[in-house]
């Protein structure tokens, strides 16, 4: 998908995103471990480590995944992989899908609260849109509520039949969103 780039203003600052650039591959790195890092006295030890090796792995991978970046005032404060359809976006976890996957979306603990993670998913559906793609996915878990919370009011529902167990962790909960005119659009 090429290049975009999205502004918006909210009180507390303005956030633009764009396409990540490859110097930018450890700051997404280390705001994806610090974003993340909470759940470690969340999750269950075997679920936690689950997921901490999921997401290494996943920061480790380009194979169809767009990286997409947030700053606010000009410093990047989040990052967001948008995965081509057919892509296995959880590798050999759960089967690839007929439609883009929104992952890894990661904000700063600093810079939460101002629209960053909403600015991030709103990115990957307009470019999922613009793509064709009729529908949008994601995976989050029970623990990650504030992310749910977030999907569901944007109009993601929940999709059971794309769950997954990983070995160890938590339910991973699929999520979708259909793009088509009678669907909830999540643009300004």
């Amino acid at each position: 998908m090429p290049s975009q780039s999205s502004d918006e203003t909210s009180p507390k600052g303005r956030v633009t995103v764009r396409d990540a650039r490859p110097d930018e591959i450890a700051t997404i790195a280390r705001i994806t471990r610090l974003a993340y890092g909470e759940y470690s006295s969340r999750m269950e030890p075997a679920a936690w480590n689950a997921l901490e090796q999921e997401i290494e792995s996943a920061l480790t991978t380009d194979r169809g995944v767009t990286r997409i970046v947030a700053e606010l005032d000009g410093v990047v404060v989040g990052s967001a992989a948008l995965y081509a359809p057919d892509t296995a976006a959880y590798g050999n976890l759960a089967s690839a899908t007929l439609w883009p996957e929104v992952r890894l979306v990661a904000v700063d603990p600093p810079a939460r609260g101002r629209g960053v993670a909403r600015a991030l998913v709103e990115d990957c559906v307009r470019r999922a849109r613009r793509a064709g793609a009729r529908v949008v996915g994601l995976h989050t878990s029970e623990t990650m509520r504030a992310a749910k919370e977030l999907y569901e009011r944007m109009g993601f529902v929940r999709d059971p039949d794309h769950d997954f167990q990983p070995p160890g962790a938590e339910l991973v909960e699929g999520y979708l969103l259909r793009l088509d005119d009678h669907a909830p659009h999540p643009e300004p």
